[in-house]
């Protein structure tokens, strides 16, 4: 069995935040498998670390290949899937981190659109299909303009997907329709990219997501992409209802990871330092989304204890 066939991408992906010591100088390694150990818990399909919740582009190389590493070492122990982000601006560093990543054992690896350097849909194109000849490693590609300034088009996604290394897209793209036309035009499996539309997203064919949320709600959001592949959208609703206001909240009241670190500090999982340029929340935000949490039915930190729960 190769490792295309090994692959099982429906579900829920979640989006690792990097935990770092407080002063944000070094990962938190033992923090981080205990965040791994947390999702196996929940039951999600696998996780993917070094990624924009991981602020990978704040990550050394030797701190990139140190937490892929641990995350498959850790994983693989729970039985759960590893995509590792091995995204670059630069063709030659993307194709150096995939080849990286597949030699670390990893499952599948997340390449971003390039950024910053706004290549034409033709230079995406020859960038993706270097990445995908480079190792027999699944790639997924990521589709987020908002952070690269140009999104893989579906007339590209279509090209791509005959490369039998590319085996999906995350779409964060906040479209609807342009998942809807990725769909019609091709085969290759969607998994949304944002918490916020991963209803949307499966009612056009979406079998999955990489989620941000899932780092304190793994099983709720394992539950929806469930409900979503059984086609019991009344379920599904139910659930995203549920979850909506704190996915939202997540996303929107700073930078991504930011607020989902502060989350994760308010519930005893995490230092929530993050490395400049980004700034920890907030005051003021930090009190909106430790009630988004408690709506959402989570514990915050009570002295030493710490429970996180989730109303089903």
């Amino acid at each position: 069995m190769n490792a295309h066939s090994k692959l099982k991408l429906p579900g829920c992906w979640t989006a690792m935040v990097t935990p770092f010591t407080s002063d944000a100088e070094r990962v938190d390694v033992e923090c981080f498998k205990q965040q791994i150990r947390a999702q196996a818990d929940g039951g999600v399909t696998g996780i993917v670390p070094c990624g924009t919740t991981g602020e990978a582009p704040t990550l050394s190389a030797q701190e990139h290949e140190h937490v892929v590493a641990t995350a498959v070492a850790t994983a693989k122990s729970f039985n759960m899937q590893v995509m590792a982000g091995a995204g670059s601006n630069s063709t030659a560093s993307a194709v150096k981190l995939h080849k990286l990543v597949a030699s670390l054992g990893a499952d599948a690896a997340l390449h971003v659109a390039p950024y910053y350097n706004k290549p034409n849909q033709e230079g995406i194109y020859q960038h993706f299909m270097h990445v995908a000849d480079a190792a027999d490693l699944p790639v997924v590609l990521y589709s987020i303009p908002g952070r690269c300034g140009v999104a893989i088009v579906p007339e590209t996604v279509e090209r791509l997907s005959k490369h039998p290394n590319i085996v999906a897209i995350k779409e964060a793209t906040g479209s609807v329709e342009s998942a809807t036309e990725i769909r019609r035009r091709c085969a290759l499996p969607i998994l949304s990219g944002d918490d916020v539309l991963t209803l949307a997203f499966a009612s056009v064919g979406a079998i999955g997501v990489i989620s941000v949320v899932s780092n304190i709600m793994p099983a709720m959001v394992q539950s929806l992409m469930q409900a979503c592949l059984k086609n019991d959208f009344a379920a599904a609703r139910a659930i995203h209802e549920k979850l909506l206001p704190l996915s939202k909240g997540l996303l929107s009241l700073d930078t991504n990871p930011v607020p989902i670190k502060s989350a994760m500090q308010l519930l005893g999982r995490d230092s929530g330092a993050v490395r400049l340029p980004l700034v920890k929340a907030t005051a003021a935000t930090n009190k909106s989304i430790g009630e988004l949490c408690k709506q959402a039915g989570l514990i915050l930190k009570q002295s030493n204890a710490i429970q996180v729960e989730a109303v089903h």
